[in-house]
């Protein structure tokens, strides 16, 4: 007989190791704090074009010449285009943008830097825009609730959906606490990466269940056996499921460090790290949850 693994019977592992890592998350948050991009928080960023890469170290340090502001200078992507992006913690008129553009244009010309692109929002809209994006956030995840409860409603539907909802809860801190730990700054990227890891994981999760519903029927067994079971027949098909989209995203990840392209690094490293948590919290949370709460509502 084919060995299995024990899922259920591991939980109290299973959510030990998630614990450590939320506390790791969390301190690291409280030390080092969380940055966020102009689009949340406010300021202005100025693109430039190059035909030759500049210092950006020099860039930094005209744009305190010139503007009397701290900035931060990055690579950054835009429409398949390299471009350099300068990012200031506040609003600058345009008369200052101006002459920082031709301070740059007489200090970098073998660089040949051209203003691709400028932008400026105050940090109340900012706020605005960062608070609406986490309510697409929490809706999104209420709307998945309210699916898996009504699909597997026949084996405790509403239980199966707070289970996957604790689950994909993890996921999306796993996928925050990446942006923390590596500095990355919260922008428009933070946002897709989190929706689109509440679908990853999502699947993992309705596959499992929907095997769990489909041995439920054909078993005449305790219930932490059929989710054993439903786990170990699913576990093959997740791994390979998750390498492959790892190996994907890794690739793109290792591209953008060579390159140095920071809007690529900012999706695909924390994309990464939150599909990898994605297949865990499917196999090792999710379903051992649902299957304990069962069982505690069933000797209540």
């Amino acid at each position: 007989m084919k060995k299995s693994f024990d899922f259920v019977g591991r939980l109290k592992t299973f959510l030990i190791i998630s614990v450590v890592i939320m506390v790791v998350g969390v301190l690291m948050n409280v030390i080092f704090g969380t940055k966020m991009d102009v689009a949340f928080k406010g300021g202005t960023q100025l693109r430039y074009s190059y035909e030759v890469q500049p210092d950006l170290d020099k860039v930094e340090t005209a744009a305190k010449e010139i503007l009397g502001k701290d900035a931060e200078a990055s690579l950054d992507e835009v429409n398949n285009t390299t471009v350099v992006s300068v990012t200031l913690p506040s609003e600058i008129s345009t008369e200052q943008q101006d002459a920082f553009t031709q301070k740059l244009e007489k200090d970098f010309k073998d660089s040949k830097l051209t203003n691709f692109s400028s932008n400026t929002l105050s940090a109340s809209m900012g706020m605005k825009f960062f608070l609406r994006c986490i309510l697409a956030v929490v809706i999104a995840a209420a709307l998945l609730l309210v699916y898996v409860g009504f699909r597997f409603r026949k084996i405790g539907g509403l239980s199966a959906g707070f289970a996957a909802l604790i689950a994909l809860v993890h996921d999306l801190l796993i996928v925050y606490f990446t942006f923390v730990i590596f500095r990355i700054e919260l922008n428009e990227n933070f946002v897709a990466v989190m929706l689109t890891i509440l679908g990853y994981s999502l699947n993992d999760t309705i596959v499992i269940f929907d095997r769990i519903r489909s041995n439920s029927r054909k078993m005449d067994a305790p219930l932490a056996e059929v989710v054993n079971l439903s786990l170990n027949q699913c576990l093959r098909r997740t791994i390979v499921t998750s390498v492959t989209t790892c190996v994907a995203i890794g690739t793109i990840a290792v591209v953008a460090l060579v390159m140095h392209i920071d809007s690529i690094i900012s999706f695909a490293l924390p994309m990464l790290l939150g599909s990898i948590s994605g297949c865990y919290s499917s196999v090792a949370l999710s379903a051992p949850i649902w299957a304990r709460w069962l069982k505690k509502d069933a000797e209540a």
